[in-house]
């Protein structure tokens, strides 16, 4: 075996170790200075599947089963928010609920209970449609288990993550979960976020919010993910509070 047909394998290894860890664009084939063909017409592939699930609406009631919306209860409320495209260009009106949903909100959902889950849109309709038939039932079943009052579940369209203080205001739940998409990147437009907060009201900025990301097959499963958000309400509601402050249970630093 020559030299070079030994490093050509050791090369293949270490693609194939890296590939198994990880989603990230490492080692890609070139030709010159360029991307081979097959590199650049994956690229283009995955950028316009970011860019579809960002623009593509939500359509819960027919990704979701049936059996699920409605042992659930599962009801949809707005952001002020009135189409896509406003929603990309006004982040702000995407962080308050619409009037309409805000009546609704008082009139279908429970005063405080210990841990209220919110679904958002947010920026990838691909996310929400395709990790929450899995997560959710997770997340109740464990909710139930530890006899947490969980109040009904509800979808708010074209959501920012600071609407959880609305939510909170208008509500008064001990902790908000919400579950979001993540914005797109070129490794999956599937990955979904859980945010955390303890209490929440419009005092509250990102610092008192924690998160856990990347869930999806290829980072945090969802069977993980149920594990991890739960772990961490029953911190968030022993500590009361949420935010920098809390380091997330099992992970390296425990002294917080």
């Amino acid at each position: 075996m020559t030299d070079e047909h030994e490093h050509r394998l050791r090369s293949q290894d270490l693609r194939e170790l890296i590939d198994r860890h990880t989603p990230a664009r490492l080692f890609v084939d070139r030709r010159a200075p360029s991307y081979a063909t097959s590199t650049q017409l994956q690229l283009r592939q995955d950028h316009a599947l970011a860019v579809d699930a960002v623009q593509k609406e939500l359509d819960w009631r027919a990704a979701w089963p049936e059996q699920l919306i409605q042992e659930l209860g599962i009801f949809e409320l707005s952001s002020s928010v009135q189409d896509k495209s406003e929603y990309l260009l006004r982040p702000d009106r995407g962080r308050i609920l619409s009037n309409p949903s805000r009546e609704t909100l008082r009139t279908h959902a429970r005063q405080a209970i210990d841990v209220q889950f919110v679904i958002g849109d947010g920026l990838s309709a691909a996310a929400v449609a395709t990790q929450i038939p899995d997560l959710l039932p997770m997340l109740i079943t464990q909710a139930r288990i530890r006899r947490w009052a969980v109040g009904p579940v509800f979808v708010v369209r074209y959501c920012r993550v600071a609407l959880m203080n609305e939510i909170g205001e208008i509500l008064r739940p001990e902790v908000v979960v919400l579950l979001i998409g993540e914005r797109p990147g070129l490794a999956t437009a599937q990955s979904l976020s859980a945010y955390l907060a303890y209490r929440p009201d419009p005092t509250h900025s990102d610092a008192q919010r924690n998160l856990i990301s990347n869930i999806h097959p290829r980072g945090v499963t969802t069977a993980d993910a149920a594990e991890r958000i739960i772990r961490f309400v029953e911190l968030l509601r022993m500590r009361r509070c949420s935010g920098f402050e809390l380091k997330e249970p099992g992970r390296d630093d425990s002294r917080r």
